[in-house]
């Protein structure tokens, strides 16, 4: 019997209801890491948050129990309860347990709103121990609760209660007098859908609900965390918007050079989209609503922020290309009718030389947006470019040309082409210094140990602390394709310094010089000389200061090294492990607690161990061996890879460990001085 006849219409499965989302939970949620639970929240907060854009809500509060369980209550008109004509069920039914369901298919209940797929609540229902809703509407409390999507009552408090199936929306009270209407959600997450330690990141949490107080400023957001010590309670809340966000994510010390600018307008465009019976129709027109908020800074970075409909889009879309193209017309058309601002001959700053310094939120506010997937983390309705090309362009232009603001003008123009004119010239001293390999005999600094491959694909470069490590780790090595820089002492703190300060570093000069591919906005990952650069410091309180140093310029001046993951922290041991007898062996440990533990197990099997446990107290106390063994040999060794998974966090944490501002840091350390363990300190 071959293969073919093997397969039939048995061997076909058909998923239905909630059930795709459980077998499938990444399509719907994004991914089943962290990010998928706080996805989840996402989901149900976004909800709430429709309510407010459409005039209905005015506050939202959110409840992180201490059991686990995300509670979110609104001011809301409440989720219908009546019974829906086609399927039979209550609103609140149909809405939480159907995919594709909701208010958001272009009837009346919304105007514009985040969540169109109408997959989330009714997702989050489906991957949830429990989820109890309570709707207050229409002078009546209703209820309903639900075990992984499948509608029934508990007997007790929290998922572990007993569970009874049953169909129906429960009518449990009235309302009280002056009791405002609205939803309550509150769900237990199911673990199982999710990888083993994904939890929910209540940092996530707070930024989520502080970027939409900024972007609906009617509306007040509070968080409220209990714990077993007891309950911490913030409130968000921005009457002037965008504004304020700009404020807020303009980086420390860097100060303004413009006055914030205001965008704001809407504009028409026409989609192909399907009416209510799903048939196609083509050139529907649609009003888009654009809020724009922008300044420049005297900074190098740029920060712009993309949402639509409330919704952050991390990687942009189609309403970022449209500013892009906005703001460099705008500005190039200005610089050309400028007298003076350019020199004969030279050419036009480009986008890049726009956007230094720059903090701009973008929010358009669109019916049906189309997003590449679930997760909205991009925009992709293709008729928003032109509508938000045409209002920013306008306002731009406008406040150029403006008598009030043109001497602020004029100290922008002269930014833009400045960095444009320091942009070309590192390009050229970048060509013109072209790195050689060291079989070409290009000039590099004498304290680097390099490799003999001409190729990335296998070479890397240990940043080395200090020459003593270097000794040891220059035997160790493989000179095919390990090469070293030995550094000495602490590179400079970037995250506080100016860009000169920064390059006249001698160390800093040394990594920029060796690696070849410049810095800044002109680093160049093609032209980098290896393809791994490890950081190599001791296991100790100085060497990890010594990474925080490395790791912050990389992230400042080098960032697309992390980007692409090619820098990598090595994992030097704490202790030295060694058996007695004629079969001895010879054990590295990384921790404490593991040389314990392994100490314990040694004991227990009977062998006797050499006392008292040597620990290292620098890489140069190893011997070649041992260091090649543990640290540099790619089969046994353990490295950690540098990422930016979450790059506003760690942008949060590099400015407050390393930043200008030492009071932050210095309330850190005392509130954190709790936790540590102090019989752990080498002292």
């Amino acid at each position: 019997m071959t293969a073919e006849t093997l397969y039939g219409a048995d061997d076909l499965t058909h998923l239905e209801g909630l059930e795709a989302v459980r077998k499938r939970p990444g399509m719907y949620i994004g991914s089943t890491d962290s990010r998928g639970i706080n996805h989840l929240f996402t989901e149900v907060v976004d909800n709430s948050t429709d309510e407010g854009i459409a005039g209905h809500a005015a506050r939202i509060v959110v409840t992180l129990h201490a059991d686990g369980s995300v509670q979110v209550d609104d001011d809301g008109r409440g989720i219908p309860t009546g019974v829906h004509a086609k399927s039979g069920l209550s609103g609140v039914e149909l809405v939480l347990t159907r995919l594709h369901a909701g208010g958001k298919f272009g009837g009346s209940g919304y105007k514009t709103s985040g969540g169109l797929h109408g997959v989330g609540a009714s997702a989050v229902n489906a991957l949830s121990h429990r989820f109890d809703v309570t709707v207050k509407r229409e002078g009546k409390v209703h209820q309903m609760s639900f075990a992984h999507g499948v509608p029934g009552e508990f007997d007790g408090p929290g998922p572990k209660a007993k569970f009874t199936r049953v169909s129906g929306l429960n009518v449990t009270g009235k309302m009280k007098r002056n009791e405002s209407t609205g939803t309550s959600i509150r769900y237990w997450h199911d673990a199982r859908y999710f990888e083993n330690g994904a939890a929910l990141d209540r940092e996530a949490v707070r930024g989520k609900l502080r970027n939409t107080a900024f972007l609906v400023p009617g509306v007040t957001y509070v968080l409220r965390d209990v714990t077993e010590g007891g309950i911490t309670e913030e409130t968000f809340h921005f009457p002037n918007g965008l504004s304020d966000m700009v404020e807020f994510l303009t980086p420390s010390g860097d100060k303004a050079v413009s006055a914030i600018i205001h965008a704001n307008g809407e504009g028409t465009y026409t989609e192909n989209a399907a009416d209510e019976n799903g048939v196609m129709r083509s050139k529907v027109e649609r009003t888009a609503q654009v809020e724009v908020s922008l300044r420049w800074g005297t900074g190098y970075e740029r920060t712009v922020e993309c949402f639509t409909n409330t919704i952050r889009n991390m990687h942009g879309g189609t309403h970022r290309r449209g500013f892009d193209r906005a703001a460099l017309k705008a500005l190039q058309e200005a610089i050309s009718k400028s007298r003076g601002l350019l020199k004969p001959k030279e050419d036009l700053p480009q986008l890049d030389d726009v956007l230094e310094g720059m903090t701009a939120v973008i929010h358009v506010r669109i019916p049906e947006p189309q997003f590449t997937s679930q997760t909205k983390d991009e925009l992709s309705t293709a008729g928003i470019t032109k509508v938000i090309q045409n209002v920013v362009e306008r306002h731009i232009k406008a406040w150029t040309e403006d008598k009030r603001s043109k001497v602020e003008a004029k100290t922008v123009l002269q930014k833009v082409v400045d960095a444009a004119r320091v942009r070309l010239t590192q390009k050229q001293q970048k060509d013109a210094a072209r790195r050689k390999t060291a079989l070409e005999g290009a000039a590099m600094p004498p304290k680097l140990v390099d490799c003999r491959t001409t190729g990335v694909a296998r070479s890397e470069l240990f940043l080395v602390e200090g020459d003593s490590a270097l000794g040891s780790a220059r035997m160790a090595r493989v000179s095919e394709y390990q090469a070293l820089l030995p550094l000495r002492g602490k590179i400079l703190n970037v995250q506080k310094a100016s860009l000169a300060d920064t390059l006249r570093n001698a160390e800093i000069s040394s990594i920029v010089q060796v690696l070849g591919a410049g810095s800044g906005r002109t680093f160049d990952l093609t032209t980098m000389r290896y393809g791994r650069v490890i950081l190599m410091a001791d296991a100790d309180v100085d060497g990890s200061h010594i990474r925080t140093l490395l790791i912050t310029l990389f992230a400042k001046y080098m960032r697309p090294v992390i980007e692409d993951g090619r820098l990598y922290a090595a994992m030097p041991p704490l202790h030295k492990i060694t058996t007695k007898g004629r079969n001895s062996e010879t054990i590295f440990t990384f921790t404490q607690r593991e040389m314990e533990n392994t100490v314990t197990k040694l004991e227990k099997a009977g062998k006797q161990i050499v006392t008292p446990v040597p620990r290292f107290k620098g890489l140069g106390e190893m011997d070649a061996e041992e260091l090649w063994d543990t640290t540099m040999n790619p089969a046994t060794r353990s490295v950690r890879r540098i990422t930016l998974d979450d790059a506003e966090a760690a942008e949060a944490a590099l400015e407050l460990l390393m930043g200008e501002k030492v009071e932050p840091r210095r309330n850190w350390l005392v509130d954190s001085a709790a936790r540590v363990d102090r019989a752990a300190i080498d002292a």
